[in-house]
């Protein structure tokens, strides 16, 4: 990666469009990702990231998921940002911080200006509100007991970060040595564009012909290792794409910060799902046991018969007997020495009767914690393929159905949403794919109609797919069945059978849970999945 000073200094000029934008709003995307939404003429949207590895600014175009509960800072940025004008966006010299000014009113009409501080240095990357010199607030605070040298607290004096003064502004020179160490002789550059420039210059190129390159590019090449920067890294001396600068950077971090909001979602959830797996397992372990005795316990009658018939050989002190039951069979009888041979009849005949009547209850039991644990290993399967907001809504469902406490937070109530399950157009018809049990139930019995065409891979957890029509083609039935295979634990098999039916013929299964259904009859084919051509459907 090479965020520096002088990529920074290139984006910075993109951000120019923004310049004299209205703040309309504001929102959280992760713990340190924020999205600004500005009007000027059109709407735009601002990322700006303070990841330890991810840190950045730019204009994005992607659709980002955002929290409902955001955090104290969020909700402080709303009140003195939005509704603001953006009056300048200025870097630093070459520094890894910029500062963007916000012409706003206070609660009572004052004009005041709010200086965002947009600090881009790897694990002290941060986001800080000053005003008058004085911070409001940081999107990572430092008390002072932490640091001596920088305080970032609501109401402390605001410092700028050192910068480097016994570096040189490279664009104030004309010439450098090849076999200077330029990352510490030239403030703004790093190691990767210092490498680069090194090789041009060994190769002919002028230093000058360089920064020109540099000053007027408004791309970014990413190389297939996935290091980046203005101009083309040729001393990597591998493949190279390039894109416009803004869309580059979505193109780098998306799925990368995608992935990690994604872990911050389902991080304990996966802990709870295995954890509850687990749970069952050695629950069903031991009803198993039990069950064995309960099925076992015709022997203790037989065992308190042949007592009450052979009284005379038993006495009191013995552990064991052999004795002849009714059938004539011999029997050896465990004894408990302390009772006499009506005492150890009595206790056979009430080890038969706790074994046949116990025998419902732990089958029963068996029944309820078989079912737990393939909701759990649905759910599970359901984690590994989930995106953020498939995440979020298995969070939702194990928290309405009591197995995680409701996190509490400060939204208010929204009208209720429809899942954001995948759907796809395809040959005049909308193809619906769920990806967790929420969104499963929800296309099956309220977006589907009763003469739709419904896929389940056979036999295992996986996507409800719903396609909009009762007779679907060869191709639209193949496209179909894929989906309900790639979504589901068989992803990496081969010949992959997908049941299909009409909606008309699923029924919910009673007292079962969410997403669980049964088929009154339906159809069978085999198929293999292909993944480029899914992928065109799925990333559309």
């Amino acid at each position: 990666m090479a965020f520096d000073g002088i990529f920074l200094r290139q984006i910075v000029k993109q951000l120019q469009s923004v310049n004299g934008s209205h703040i309309n709003k504001i929102y959280q995307i992760s713990d340190t990702e924020i999205l600004f939404i500005l009007y000027q003429q059109k709407k735009f949207q601002l990322m700006v990231s303070c990841h330890s590895s991810y840190n950045r600014i730019h204009l994005t175009e992607r659709e980002y998921p955002t929290r409902n509960n955001p955090s104290n800072f969020i909700m402080l940025m709303r009140k003195y940002l939005e509704g603001g004008t953006i009056t300048s966006i200025e870097q630093a010299g070459l520094d890894r911080y910029l500062v963007i000014s916000v012409a706003n009113r206070n609660e009572i009409g004052d004009r005041i200006t709010i200086d965002v501080y947009v600090e881009l240095m790897g694990k002290y990357a941060n986001l800080i509100l000053v005003s008058d010199g004085r911070i409001i607030d940081a999107l990572k605070r430092i008390p002072p007991f932490e640091n001596t040298k920088r305080t970032i607290h609501p109401g402390a004096l605001f410092k700028v970060t050192e910068s480097q003064p016994d570096k040189i502004d490279p664009f104030s020179i004309d010439h450098v040595s090849d076999s200077d160490n330029l990352f510490e002789k030239l403030i703004g550059f790093s190691p990767l564009l210092s490498d680069e420039v090194r090789f041009r210059l060994n190769h002919g190129q002028s230093y000058r012909e360089i920064l020109k390159q540099i000053d007027e590019s408004d791309k970014v090449y990413v190389s297939a290792n996935d290091m980046f920067h203005c101009i083309p890294l040729t001393h990597l001396n591998i493949p190279y794409d390039s894109y416009p600068i803004c869309q580059g950077l979505d193109e780098i971090y998306f799925a990368r910060e995608e992935r990690e909001r994604i872990r911050q979602q389902t991080g304990d959830l996966f802990k709870f799902t295995r954890r509850e797996i687990k749970k069952c397992e050695t629950k069903i372990q031991r009803l198993n046991a039990s069950l064995e005795d309960a099925l076992n316990c015709d022997i203790w009658r037989r065992y308190g018969e042949a007592l009450y018939g052979n009284m005379d050989q038993v006495t009191k002190g013995m552990t064991k007997v052999t004795l002849t039951g009714y059938d004539g069979e011999e029997l050896t009888i465990p004894l408990d020495p302390r009772l006499d041979v009506k005492g150890n009849a009595r206790k056979c005949f009430q080890k038969y009767r706790k074994g046949s009547t116990g025998q419902k209850y732990i089958e029963e039991q068996l029944r309820q914690a078989e079912e737990n644990l393939s909701y759990f290993n649905l759910l599970d399967q359901q984690l590994q393929q989930a995106d953020f907001l498939t995440a979020r809504e298995i969070r939702q469902e194990l928290e309405r159905n009591g197995y995680m406490k409701r996190k509490k937070t400060r939204a208010p109530k929204k009208k209720q949403e429809e899942p954001k399950f995948l759907k796809i157009s395809f040959n005049e018809k909308f193809i619906y794919v769920g990806k967790n049990n929420i969104q499963n139930d929800y296309i099956t019995f309220k977006k589907a109609g009763r003469v739709d065409t419904w896929f389940h891979v056979k036999d295992l957890h996986g996507a409800h797919v719903v396609i909009t029509t009762s007779h679907p083609s060869e191709e639209e039935i193949r496209l179909c069945a894929q989906l309900a295979a790639y979504y589901s634990r068989a992803r990496e098999s081969s010949s992959i059978p997908v049941n299909y039916t009409l909606i008309k013929h699923i029924k919910k299964i009673p007292g079962s849970k969410i997403g669980l259904v049964s088929m009154s009859e339906y159809n069978t084919i085999y198929i293999d999945i292909d993944e480029n051509y899914l992928k065109q459907f799925i990333n559309a």
